[in-house]
């Protein structure tokens, strides 16, 4: 393949896309929303392509002469006031891509989430077949990414050549926005994390990610869909691993959940609908954390030949980018 459209190149999983596809040899070409962080966020060698997900005409014209679409950008927020821009972005923006790549008779991977698998009762790691049932789905972002990635595997059993990747929860450097795997990391830093909840995340490098993207492209099988992960850990142990790196003391209070649930929902209403910005706790986060949010990547290993590089590395390069970068002086968070 010679030129790929990547959706989301600005953002944290898409900049290294975007740079693991152009040094495979692809020529990259990037959807890039007016009044959004633009060129200055791509990858050199990157071509900038101005268009919204939204806008179905623009889509179509950068997915043009494409042989390949990876669609990487979505909307994520927790913050409930966000739903209705969440579900459009992610579920209508989707139905628009898989539109431009079938029209330019591109193969497409989409970015979707572990949101979308299901976590056994038992709390053993989830896998590609595990059922996801109602009660999981956890308000607007896990709807719309259970949607989305339903129009795309509907798609490929229509004969669509497209294929579902998973990622869990990248760390590494670049990550300019946070993430909220980047926000964990930062407030360690910054000295703002006392106490912390009884859960657990899938932890991979971002890098590692946007190698099993590209993977996905060369070998992956359509209507297929691959977690891209790799270590499962409580959040208490990726505090202690943080902490490790940088120094400091790991936070040692472990609330309860229904206590992080109180604080969160007094958190919605405070800042969410008195103040008018996003929450510092939103609720269907902390709804989200009373499982262990544990997952095999062992059909992305096998299939894909997925890397598995060490998780501790990616912690100790993201720490190093945040410090590099100006997002923390002395502890704490820079302006």
């Amino acid at each position: 393949m010679s030129r790929v459209l990547v959706t989301g190149a600005t953002g944290f999983i898409g900049h290294h896309v975007a740079a693991a596809l152009r040094d495979r040899g692809h020529e990259v070409r990037a959807l890039v929303r007016p009044g959004g962080p633009g060129p200055v966020r791509l990858p050199e060698g990157v071509e900038a392509v101005g268009g919204d997900l939204l806008d179905r005409a623009s889509v179509a014209r950068a997915a043009d002469g494409a042989e390949a679409v990876v669609h990487v950008a979505a909307h994520y927020a927790l913050w409930r006031r966000e739903a209705a821009r969440v579900m459009r972005v992610n579920v209508d923006g989707t139905a628009n891509v898989i539109a431009a790549a079938r029209a330019a008779g591109a193969r497409l991977v989409h970015t979707s989430s572990v949101a979308t698998i299901g976590i056994p009762a038992g709390g053993g790691p989830g896998d590609e077949d595990t059922p996801q049932p109602p009660g999981q789905v956890i308000g607007a972002y896990k709807r719309s990414k259970v949607l989305a990635e339903r129009l795309v595997l509907d798609a490929a059993r229509r004969g669509q050549w497209a294929v579902v990747v998973n990622p869990s929860a990248p760390v590494g450097p670049g990550d300019w926005r946070p993430t909220p795997t980047g926000r964990i990391v930062l407030d360690v830093l910054r000295r703002r994390m006392p106490a912390f909840v009884d859960t657990g995340l899938n932890l991979i490098d971002v890098r590692d990610v946007a190698a099993g993207h590209v993977l996905a492209l060369e070998r992956g099988v359509p209507g297929r869909r691959y977690i891209l992960g790799n270590e499962d850990l409580t959040l208490e142990s990726i505090l202690r691993l943080i902490a490790g790196i940088t120094g400091q003391r790991p936070p040692r209070v472990r609330l309860p959940h229904a206590v992080a649930i109180g604080v969160a929902a007094v958190d919605e209403v405070v800042e969410g609908r008195i103040i008018g910005r996003a929450p510092l706790a939103p609720l269907d986060g902390a709804l989200m954390a009373r499982k262990r949010m544990f997952f095999s990547p062992a059909r992305a290993v096998r299939e894909l030949g997925l890397p598995q590089s060490p998780v501790g590395a990616a912690l100790r390069d993201a720490v190093a980018w945040y410090r590099a970068n100006g997002y923390v002086r002395g502890g704490r968070m820079a302006a």
